[in-house]
């Protein structure tokens, strides 16, 4: 029997249900902040990517050999992909663009829950405009997201890749270098709280003060104590000047977190991002437990587009978003996961002792009228019939019988509560009555 590849998952009409509904959750807040949806190719240039994340990433990618010989991969991930869509067909486009995206991505690697080898994920990307107030709104559209879509225990992580850049740099790191520059290599270690290894790179003066950076816990009223220890390590704080003025449009443009942590030596670990840099993080889902996360970065100047640079954007991991509401309606016993997922008015036809070509017509009127409809092709018992259409998730029947096509009434019975209403035998008075 062959089986489905390792690392990916079919998805019941259930299943896909609760994935569209949250799907069309996301991409109407999307639209709300003026957003448009785009679609890339699920396979690209092999270059793409390494020219964005080095050779070395070649490991991890399901790359391959066309028969032109060309080397193509499965995309990993999105943000590159629309990059390159932008380079190649939105050059003369009007500026700022304001897209939105979702899809497959694909990486070889070992797959655990909330970890898979083909997994999707929803993005939004804001191009041509730069600084703080550009900042606030994608992280204010990630936020409304959360937020549409119920989950409640969650933490924003924020910070600024600038303030470590000044940081590093005046105490006299280097920012070039090949393959990696010593201002890159202590962003390394300052994100993964690796403070044995900065003693290799930094002064232990200086090291305390990183600590105590690292130490602040709080939100935005912790941004005075940074300051002053900007101040004893000899920075001007322009960049924590930024992060001010972004933290405070945020305020205003998005419902509050349940959680916000300033987080100053947050770096992401990825080379391209240049300013305020965020994460979205559930605790409850362990080691798998970031979300989302994003930030300022540059990847245009790749394309011959160095005057867009730098962007602002963020990927959300749409399967570990549904794995913490699945916890999370479990937790409660609550049948609905999304929200709007069980919220249908489909109608499930029954001819009864008569032929189902009696009712297509009234069918093909309903459905022109915009109702969700399917009918009972086999010819069996009442109940049976009824069990068949609450199975197949029909929120209402209605069984047509000899005696309704003569009198033009009908009853459309709710399969949730039992209960009839009697109606007329038309698409508008049975609609109405749903």
């Amino acid at each position: 029997m062959v089986q489905r590849p390792r690392g990916t998952r079919d998805f019941t009409p259930v299943e896909m249900k609760r994935r569209l509904a949250l799907e069309n959750l996301l991409e109407q807040c999307s639209r709300s902040f003026g957003y448009s949806r785009v679609q890339t190719p699920i396979f690209e240039s092999l270059d793409l990517f390494t020219a964005k994340s080095g050779p070395g990433v070649v490991k991890q990618l399901y790359a391959f050999q066309d028969k032109s010989d060309r080397a193509l991969t499965l995309r990993p991930e999105l943000t590159a992909p629309v990059m390159r869509m932008v380079a190649d067909e939105m050059r003369v486009v009007t500026k700022p663009l304001r897209l939105s995206y979702y899809g497959q991505c694909f990486r070889y690697e070992e797959s655990k829950k909330g970890r898979y080898r083909e997994f999707f994920q929803y993005g939004a990307e804001s191009i041509g405009i730069k600084g703080p107030l550009a900042e606030a709104e994608i992280v204010a559209l990630s936020l409304e997201m959360l937020h549409a879509t119920g989950l409640e225990d969650w933490q924003l992580r924020i910070g600024h890749v600038g303030i470590l850049h000044e940081i590093l740099t005046g105490i006299g790191l280097s920012d070039q270098g090949e393959p990696e520059s010593e201002v890159q290599s202590a962003m390394r270690l300052l994100d993964k709280g690796d403070w044995q290894g900065l003693e290799q790179m930094i002064p232990t003066e200086k090291i305390s003060s990183l600590q105590k950076l690292a130490e602040l816990d709080g939100g935005s009223e912790i941004l005075p104590a940074a300051a002053e220890i900007l101040g004893e390590l000899g920075v001007e704080g322009n960049s924590l000047g930024e992060l001010r003025e972004m933290l405070a449009a945020l305020s205003n443009l998005a419902t509050a977190p349940p959680s916000l942590k300033v987080d100053l030596t947050v770096a992401r670990g990825l080379d391209y991002y240049t300013g305020m840099v965020f994460e979205i993080q559930v605790d409850s889902l362990g080691g798998e437990g970031q979300i989302l996360g994003g930030g300022s970065y540059r990847l245009l100047h790749l394309f011959g587009l160095a005057d867009l640079d730098p962007c602002c954007g963020f990927g959300l991991g749409f399967d570990r978003v549904l794995l913490a509401l699945e916890a999370q309606a479990a937790a409660k016993n609550s049948d609905e996961v999304v929200p709007g997922e069980n919220r249908s008015s489909s109608l499930a036809v029954i001819p009864f002792k008569i032929e189902a070509s009696e009712v297509l017509a009234l069918v093909k009127s309903l459905r022109d009228s915009g109702q969700e409809v399917v009918v009972e092709l086999k010819s069996r018992g009442l109940g049976k019939s009824l069990g068949w259409a609450d199975a197949v998730g029909a929120s209402h029947a209605l069984i047509v019988g000899p005696k309704d096509l003569e009198s033009g009434t009908c009853n459309v019975k709710d399969l949730q509560n039992g209960q009839q209403v009697e109606c007329e035998l038309n698409a508008e008075a049975i609609i109405a009555s749903l």
